[in-house]
């Protein structure tokens, strides 16, 4: 048995003397980067060995990876603003992803985990199609367009599936809407912050070039022409931060009347998410955010009483949570009307003399109608609006594939969600758009109706509202939205979630443990 085990030690021995050379080298030559004052070449090699810890975690459980994706999806323009807009960390995200896909479809495989089969799959694949047929478009300037807009478009498709899986009980559930709840609450802090102390936080002194116009904006209100700033908070823009504020708020809000009904625990988090959401939407200076947010609490106010369940103590519970919700946001605006009343001020001008219609700078019915419309009529003056000039050749990321290829951007892109479609795939596109799109929310419709007096109603009710939103006066008003990461993937997400939900109600209550993660 010791003549055994002799070679075996004696590997180990190897290995690890092996393992303290390259550990010796790899030391020497960060030490010679950092007296050089070089710290770039440290930040990259945290990044990779993090990389490597997430990468076996996901090996092991690919729920774990997937919540590592969510947190990085969050975060990663964040890093991108301090380490150059990198495009190694643009499709970090994305690589992580594949690997989350590879081993959540192994354990499909092996039939560890469910699928399911989306009834509208069938009108989403007639678009997915085009969207194949459009990467090899003889009107594109290079392939990696196609590819891009392939990726844009359908390469979050498949976290439906996952989250189908990944919800397997009330705590699944709860757990998922608690991370999202504090992941608001970090962004939403810090975007207040930022609107206080200026673009200077949470910025870098100098931002990449391609980033200067989207991370430093400031406003001028019209009328009274005061001067304030656009925080942008973990992003690299204060588009994507409005738009992440928009979700935001959808989506606590589910949770918060989900919560109400179902568990204590997470409540009085919820309850201050959403107050620091409504402080940060008012700064974020975003008319976008700000008339979406509140629009968004009102409608889901009205479809959670609609939603109440028959039973009275279970219906005071919701009503009492709504109630808190908007008082939770009242005394975080009556907070920042008394701390910072000049930054409240400047925003609250803003808003007040762009959209009330007594003002003379009134400008929705221009940003509402007339603008969008003279963007889509102006896609049919390319002269490709019949068959397109593929896809991708409008979209988010063209940047990037402009600075592999060595030409300057197509210019060709309009600020118009269906006028994009055409330019892109040509005249069939808005149709199939409209198809699939109308196709989910149907089918998502026909799992909400039923859930209506139960406590899993005020969360999909949220989830459909979102899709609605994203899928068509968002689109009305550009593709961008629905082409951003951060909204597409979480579009995706609560939709397999949402499919789920009715088997959640058939479990009855909700057990005490969770699934593995």
């Amino acid at each position: 048995m010791l003549n055994a085990r002799a070679p075996l030690m004696t590997t180990q021995v190897w290995i690890g003397l092996a393992l303290f050379a390259v550990a010796v080298v790899v030391a020497r030559e960060l030490g010679v980067e950092i007296v050089a004052g070089q710290t770039r070449v440290l930040e990259f090699a945290a990044i990779g060995f993090a990389v490597c810890v997430v990468s076996i975690a996901t090996l092991r459980n690919w729920r774990t990876g997937f919540y590592c994706f969510l947190v990085l999806l969050m975060f990663e323009d964040f890093v991108r603003k301090y380490m150059g807009n990198s495009p190694v960390l643009f499709f970090a995200k994305d690589v992580l992803l594949a690997l989350v896909y590879a081993v959540f479809f192994a354990a499909v495989k092996r039939r560890r985990e469910k699928v399911f089969r989306p009834p509208f799959l069938t009108f989403l694949s007639i678009f997915i199609w085009l969207g194949v047929v459009q990467i090899f478009n003889a009107n594109s300037p290079h392939i990696l367009y196609g590819l891009l807009g392939f990726k844009v478009y359908f390469y979050y498709i498949p976290l439906m599936y996952i989250g189908y899986a990944l919800i397997g009980s009330d705590e699944d559930l709860r757990k998922f809407l608690t991370l999202n709840a504090v992941l608001a609450c970090i962004i939403g802090s810090l975007g207040i912050a930022q609107a206080i102390l200026g673009n200077s936080f949470l910025n870098p002194a100098q931002l990449a070039p391609e980033l200067q116009d989207l991370g430093d904006l400031y406003k001028v209100t019209p009328l009274t022409n005061q001067l304030f700033s656009l925080p942008d908070s973990v992003f690299v823009s204060s588009g994507r931060y409005g738009l992440y504020l928009i979700f935001a708020v959808i989506l606590v809000a589910g949770a918060a009347g989900y919560l109400a009904l179902q568990s204590s625990r997470g409540r009085k988090l919820v309850f201050v998410t959403m107050g620091i959401l409504g402080v940060a939407t008012l700064l974020s200076g975003s008319r976008g955010a700000f008339v979406y947010s509140m629009a968004s609490l009102l409608i889901l106010a009205v479809g959670f009483m609609w939603g109440t369940p028959r039973r009275r103590q279970e219906g005071r519970r919701l009503a009492k949570g709504i109630r808190r919700g908007f008082i939770a946001a009242a005394l975080g605006l009556a907070a920042l009307l008394l701390l910072f009343p000049d930054q409240a001020g400047s925003r609250i001008a803003f808003y007040a003399e762009t959209l009330l219609p007594s003002s003379s700078a009134y400008q929705v019915s221009n940003r509402a109608w007339d603008y969008p419309i003279q963007q889509l009529l102006s896609a049919f003056n390319n002269p490709n609006w019949i068959m397109g000039n593929g896809i991708g050749t409008a979209s988010l990321g063209m940047q990037y594939v402009a600075k592999l290829v060595g030409k300057p951007l197509p210019n060709i892109w309009v600020e118009e969600g269906y006028g994009v479609l055409i330019i892109e795939m040509g005249i069939l596109a808005p149709f199939l758009w409209i198809l699939w799109t109308a196709a989910l929310l149907y089918y998502s419709w026909k799992v909400v109706r039923p859930l209506r007096g139960t406590r899993l109603f005020p969360i999909a009710f949220a989830i459909f509202w979102y899709a609605f939103l994203l899928l068509y006066p968002f689109t009305y008003g550009g593709m961008s939205p629905y082409q951003n990461y951060l909204c597409n993937a979480y579009l995706w997400i609560l939709v397999g979630i949402l499919f789920r939900l009715p088997n959640l109600l058939a479990n009855g209550a909700a057990p005490d443990t969770a699934s593995p993660a």
